[in-house]
């Protein structure tokens, strides 16, 4: 792809639909390329909206507004940064030639739907998953649970993210609360749930994969090294890269990423979610975009992942090289507020190795993220110890 400047009839136009904090660091990567970004979301004032060209808030759950916002913007390229859109529109968007959708419209609609990733992988790949069923009823949730799954078991809404939603249950006491938790947290109005039995496994990874034009000149498919995470409630509060693990679980591990995102298609960076036992490797969820997890790699990576999204949806030569041992830590809002401020950022800045994002977002929340600090050290174990410092210094405070 030829890029040209931005705001002239020459340029290359990107348009992210959803503009958080991954994607407000996928634009900054896409505007060092001279690339003009228009981003899109529910609310004003988004993290990506800060730094982009051009911002529109729509419903992107609407396909009528999603597509007369792309006939408006003639974008060359559109990017989903969130799965709650309507993917239909996408498709149509996609097949009339509007725009490019990456990685592709089949892509963002299957894994917005945990049914349709899950039965993907499982039932069209054979790749190995924990033992799962669907369900639309409480009812139908206890006839899973005492069938084969079992307990304990997870269950969680089919349209959801980070954990929304989601809920542990370790006996039949525990099932109608999780179900009313299931139906308050999908993304949309509807009661379809998927009833997951509990792996038992050591860790959790994300395989970051890239689909990219290698030197070949088509589409091959590269390999960071793994991220190691921790997860409270269904969302992460730490990671690090690189994550020990055995050469016979690396190798599983990435054999499932190389299937599912082949059979995905199209290019950009994808999240692969695993649970590893030993050397057993199960797939859990795949992201087709820049996974939060992977925020450590603007400390670890030469190319971070949203500098390797960037240029991977381009057309460019991508490199996963590790540059350090890294970690990330969340900062977290802390109160429930509009315009925050923070305290102890130089604090945080003075911690060998580390750096911090702010995100922006214009309202806190207790538990919403909002900052990252990063870190660098000899090991895993020292850039953990300087992530968590690093983001417990930082302070919000009332504006």
């Amino acid at each position: 792809m030829r890029l040209g400047t931005p705001l002239s009839p020459s340029a290359v136009r990107v348009m992210l639909l959803g503009a958080g904090e991954l994607a407000k660091e996928v634009i900054i990567a896409l505007q060092r390329l001279g690339v003009e970004v228009i981003a899109v979301d529910r609310y004003a004032d988004a993290p990506g909206m800060q730094v982009a060209h051009r911002s529109h808030v729509v419903t992107m759950t609407d396909g009528v507004q999603l597509r007369r916002l792309i006939e408006l913007e003639r974008p060359h390229l559109v990017v989903p940064e969130i799965e709650a859109i309507a993917t239909d529109a996408l498709a149509e968007i996609e097949a009339d030639g509007l725009a490019e959708v990456i990685p592709t419209a089949r892509a963002t609609r299957l894994t917005m739907n945990r049914e349709g990733i899950r039965r993907l992988a499982a039932e069209t790949l054979n790749l190995p998953t924990s033992p799962y069923a669907f369900a639309d009823s409480l009812e139908e949730v206890r006839a899973a649970l005492d069938g084969n799954i079992g307990y304990p078991a997870v269950i969680k809404p089919v349209m959801s993210s980070s954990g929304k939603g989601q809920s542990v249950v370790k006996s039949a006491a525990d099932v109608e609360m999780a179900w009313s938790h299931a139906m308050v947290g999908s993304r949309v109005r509807q009661s379809r749930v998927i009833v997951e039995g509990f792996v038992d496994f050591d860790y959790e990874i994300t395989q970051l994969t890239v689909r990219a034009v290698g030197p070949s000149g088509q589409v091959e498919t590269y390999l960071c090294a793994p991220i190691g995470h921790v997860q409270k409630n269904g969302d992460y509060v730490e990671s690090w890269q690189p994550q020990p693990m055995s050469e016979t679980a690396l190798l599983r591990a990435r054999d499932i990423a190389r299937q599912i995102t082949g059979d995905l298609g199209g290019r950009g960076i994808f999240g692969v979610e695993l649970f590893v036992k030993g050397d057993q490797v199960w797939f859990s969820e795949v992201s087709p975009r820049p996974h939060d997890t992977g925020l450590v790699t603007l400390a670890s990576q030469r190319l971070s992942e949203f500098d390797l999204h960037a240029r991977a949806i381009l057309g460019l030569p991508v490199d996963t090289a590790l540059r350090a041992p890294g970690a990330s830590a969340v900062i977290y809002g802390g109160l429930e507020a509009k315009a925050i401020a923070f305290e102890g950022v130089a604090e945080a800045l003075a911690v060998p190795e580390s750096d911090v994002r702010l995100f922006g977002k214009p309202e806190s929340f207790l538990k919403r993220r909002m900052g990252v600090a990063v870190a660098t050290g000899v090991d895993i174990d020292e850039a953990r110890t300087r992530a968590r410092q690093a983001a417990a210094l930082v302070r919000p405070v009332l504006g």
